[in-house]
């Protein structure tokens, strides 16, 4: 068995000298191998493990009977492992493998130590070929159908890979099994629809859907692993018209492009975007900017061309008297940061609470408001700004909340 991965042999003696490791695997071909030729060749001494690179392309030998400390395998999902030796007093660490693979060799070495035979073929101590390291490239970029791969998988070590103009209709589930990806990118393709299980993709940085037929962003991939790792996102040049509340929680999102859709609205907690530094959504449906709008910090926005209204004049008057039970307890579980979900209130509470709108003097209002319009000087947000239109314009309307008449008329007053 030969398993293709980056290794990385560390000697457990260098920090008793006071010296440290080079903390990087280099490309490497790991196989369980038969013993050479005058060792014992009983069933459960005959196993070793062969680490092979490409300045040593012969490799070096490690004996498993009775030889293995420990194995760790707790990221063996992500293809990673490592392997205690006693003798030498070494660990391989072994990345950016196939973990099925993976797990078939831990299995196999694990067998070895106890002297058991091991249940796989066993590879032959032949020096690797220079073929066997070009599988770990981790950089592919196809830009046409005739080169797109049909029957070959993807490489596995792939951390960026770049699939444009193949006319691909959905995502090909091989792509979702590169768990070392870092950057996947889509763009001028057909694709209508996202499967979940990008988010599975737990190393995603950069993920480019610009050009495709997109009409919705599904709620179960902004609540997947890409909440911690999506830092850049192009859904430009789609069919969107609306994104869901949940988008604002890719709290690491840096840079965002939602330019030539068909967006009326952009998310309405935009603001818990802390991170955002770049949102270019120019040629869109926006009438209004979100309240939250005013709470990003950013170094580039770009509006232009949206059809953006005028404020007006009369706000709209939702206030209850009295308040009820429903509002109270509302308010008291946002102003409080109480946890809530699913697993603790009714699912449509959630999204009631989720949906709530934020006052000017910071309280929460969740049916009971008055909301206006109002005109923000986009500077205030942003150091760059692209010009709204034609006519040299820096500002935007966008949307206020009032949780009471007194809130309403403090703010009126402050205004003239």
């Amino acid at each position: 068995m030969r398993l293709p991965c980056e290794v990385e042999v560390l000697s457990r003696h260098l920090p008793v000298l006071g010296l440290k490791s080079r903390g990087k695997g280099v490309r490497a071909v790991v196989s369980l191998c038969q013993a050479p030729r005058g060792a014992k060749a009983e069933p459960g001494d005959r196993a070793c493990l062969l680490v092979s690179t490409m300045k040593d392309k012969r490799g070096t030998r490690y004996e498993l009977k009775e030889n293995i400390e420990q194995l760790f395998n707790k990221f063996v999902d992500e293809g990673k492992a490592t392997v205690r030796l006693k003798e030498p007093p070494v660990d391989i660490c072994l990345s950016k493998a196939n973990p099925g693979n993976l797990k078939s060799l831990l299995s196999a070495v694990r067998m070895a130590h106890r002297g058991c035979d091991v249940n796989i073929p066993l590879s032959t101590l032949t020096p690797a070929k220079t073929s066997e390291f070009e599988n770990l490239k981790t950089k592919m970029v196809i830009t046409s159908q005739k080169d797109y791969p049909l029957s070959k998988s993807f490489p596995c070590s792939l951390e960026h890979l770049q699939v444009s103009h193949c006319r691909l209709a959905r995502v090909d589930m091989r792509m979702l099994c590169l768990k070392n990806l870092r950057k996947l990118d889509l763009s001028h393709n057909c694709i209508k629809t996202l499967p979940a299980t990008i988010g599975d993709l737990t190393h995603l940085q950069e993920l480019n859907l610009s050009d495709n037929h997109l009409k919705s962003f599904s709620v179960s991939l902004c609540q997947s692993t890409l909440q911690k790792s999506l830092q850049s996102l192009d859904l430009s040049k789609n069919k969107l018209r609306a994104l869901p509340v949940q988008f604002c929680q890719f709290r690491e999102l840096m840079n965002l492009t939602l330019s030539d859709n068909e967006l009326i609205q952009l998310p309405f907690k935009i603001g818990q975007l802390k991170n955002l530094r770049f949102l270019a959504a120019a040629r869109n449906k926006l009438t209004k900017l979100p309240c939250e709008f005013k709470m990003l910090s950013l170094e580039y926005l770009d509006l232009f061309g949206n059809t953006f209204e005028k404020p007006e004049v009369l706000p709209i008057v939702k206030l209850q008297a009295p308040l009820t039970l429903l509002e109270f307890s509302a308010r008291a579980v946002l102003s409080h940061r109480i946890l809530y979900g699913p697993h603790i209130i009714p699912f449509h509470l959630c999204q009631d609470l989720d949906t709530a709108k934020t006052c000017v003097c910071g309280r929460f209002c969740l049916d009971s408001f008055i909301q206006g319009t109002a005109t923000i000087n986009l500077h205030s947000v942003a150091h760059t700004v692209v010009l709204v239109d034609n006519v040299d314009r820096m500002e935007a309307p966008i949307i206020t909340y009032f949780c009471s008449l007194t809130c309403y008329v403090n703010s009126t007053n402050m205004l003239k």
